[in-house]
């Protein structure tokens, strides 16, 4: 664990967030399954950052997101990096809202992925990305007219609905 207790604090950070104002059941569900899934990424890069690797929260983290592999394959789940990549090139100011993370990991353009479900800005780096990093994501995440957006009604579902429309199979 780091002595300062930097990216605790940041995954305290996190776990202070709250839905409370918002009813996710009635988001859209593809939008959702990703809002959760960034959410487990940044938890889980957090807790190796704060915590030993083999630490059971770590091993719990890694366990559930090795799940989430296959989920995220089934129905429209893996049309979302393609729906990305299309609200980047055919609407570029809506791309720039969306959270910088979305934008990073799934825009095939950058560097920035998931791996062994951390997640890595730079593969060349062995550096530990900065703590503010992650309070910047985190406060994206959480961001009033982002969370209303992924509501089955609202703006960034209806772009994914109009992007399906488009692009059913």
């Amino acid at each position: 664990m780091h002595s300062e207790n930097e990216y605790e604090s940041a995954l305290s950070y996190l776990y202070e967030k709250t839905l409370i104002l918002h009813d996710p059941g009635l988001f859209n569900k593809v939008l959702y399954f990703y809002f959760l899934d960034s959410l487990a990424h940044i938890d889980y890069t957090l807790s190796i950052y704060s915590f030993n690797y083999q630490s059971p929260k770590n091993i719990m983290n890694g366990e559930y997101l090795r799940w989430r592999i296959d989920e995220e394959k089934k129905g429209d789940r893996a049309k979302f990096p393609a729906f990305i990549n299309w609200i980047k090139e055919q609407h570029p100011d809506r791309f720039s809202k969306l959270p910088a993370l979305w934008q990073m990991i799934y825009d095939t353009e950058d560097p920035a992925s998931y791996r062994a479900f951390r997640i890595v800005l730079d593969p060349d780096s062995r550096q530990e990305i900065p703590v503010n990093f992650f309070y910047a994501v985190i406060d994206e995440f959480f961001e009033t007219e982002f969370l209303k957006s992924l509501y089955e009604d609202a703006s960034l579902a209806t772009l994914f609905q109009t992007f399906l429309a488009g692009h059913r199979t």
